[in-house]
């Protein structure tokens, strides 16, 4: 391969990125879906419509993954979320940080870009917060603080940490099985359990849970199998074109920004280039605009007061220190993860439910002392 097609591939990985997140930022905004939002749900009016959204979303990747995982398209063990360590610990901090912050500010990450788009003031702020505080934590201070306590908390397996690798073990599969099988399994159930809801197989919700699930599903195949070169012409290396972790990635946004925000600030620095997490944040902000601008529902909207502007400053750290903790949002663990099956994605994934729980708790204790 030679240089120009080098470049020339590595710009079909970024334009293929960023439609992919313009299309998940015009379905979050077209369907209402959001994490935060289907915890509230149960716990206030005891509706688990937009949990059950979650759970479809969830069950398209994972059975998309181990579709192409079996048929040679991807490399299980080459993703982000591969890896023979179990970092329950960090996953269970993180996670309940990032949830109980993303209560306070209003919605995860991916939901602070779509309010962005639609004109949200308040979400700008978030975001901007969210990443300083996200790549404090990947290379600053906090990093400091969470490279020498939760995450030398660890179990090494000497095996993939995931479902698959221990199915394989367990009942004897081969590769290809144990990709397929567990995931197939996994996927069955989640879908199983949000068409057992009342009501559910209506238009909205299948938009929304197919949507968001094969959205994830397509990036899978735009950084693993499009982007994937067997030999780097330069480096003689396997390689992940345009991903910052040097391996396959599929949605997730607390990272990416932190990541965006380098690349603004740092532009004329030719080391800083665009990667599929920069152009995904800038994907979802205009998928999400033109949904509201087509919608009519396009409005700017600032902070209420300074109670509101703090709990929001408050969320948006949280989100930033607790995402990079857990090694993704809502979105990039509580689907992007859990598609691979990895034990790390399904701890974070519980633990930022629970976090969300609380901060729901805490809003409704203040409201009442306020009141």
């Amino acid at each position: 391969m030679t240089s120009a097609e080098l470049a020339g591939l590595t710009q079909q990985v970024l334009w293929a990125a960023f439609l992919v997140a313009a299309v998940f930022g015009a379905l979050v905004q077209l369907t209402g879906f959001c994490t935060m939002g289907a915890v509230g749900d149960v716990m206030t009016l005891g509706d688990w419509t937009r949990l059950r959204q979650w759970a479809l979303a969830a069950g398209v990747a994972t059975i998309g993954f181990a579709l192409l995982c079996a048929a040679g398209l991807l490399a299980p063990d080459k993703t982000l979320y591969s890896s023979t360590r179990w970092l329950w610990l960090s996953a269970i901090v993180g996670g309940a940080i990032f949830g109980f912050g993303m209560v306070l500010s209003s919605g995860c990450a991916s939901k602070a870009l779509v309010r962005v788009g639609g004109g949200n003031l308040k979400a700008v702020v978030v975001v901007v917060v969210l990443g300083v505080a996200a790549f404090a934590t990947l290379k600053g201070l906090t990093a400091v603080l969470r490279t020498q306590s939760v995450d030398r908390v660890a179990h090494e397996f000497g095996k993939q940490a995931n479902l698959g690798a221990w199915s394989a073990q367990v009942f004897g599969l081969g590769p290809a099985a144990a990709a397929l099988i567990p995931g197939l399994a996994v996927g069955a159930l989640l879908i199983g359990w949000a068409f057992a809801g009342k009501g559910f197989r209506r238009g909205n919700n299948l938009l929304a849970g197919v949507g968001i699930g094969s959205a994830v599903l397509a990036m899978w195949w735009v950084t693993g199998h499009l982007g994937h070169i067997a030999e780097h012409p330069q480096t003689l290396e396997e390689t992940f074109l345009a991903t910052n972790s040097t391996r396959a990635e599929a949605l997730s946004f607390v990272s990416p920004i932190a990541y965006t925000l380098d690349w603004l600030m740092f532009y004329s620095d030719a080391n800083k280039l665009l990667t599929v997490g920069i152009v995904s944040v800038f994907g979802v902000i205009a998928g999400s605009a033109i949904v509201a601008v087509a919608q009519r529902t396009f409005r700017w909207e600032g902070f209420g007061g300074t109670s509101d502007l703090a709990h929001h400053l408050t969320g948006a750290v949280l989100m930033g220190v607790g995402g990079v903790t857990a090694l993704g949002c809502s979105i990039g663990q509580g689907i992007s993860g859990i598609s691979t099956l990895s034990a790390t994605s399904f701890v974070a994934a519980a633990s930022m439910i629970a976090g969300t729980a609380g901060g729901i708790k805490y809003q409704n204790w203040r409201l009442e002392r306020e009141a």
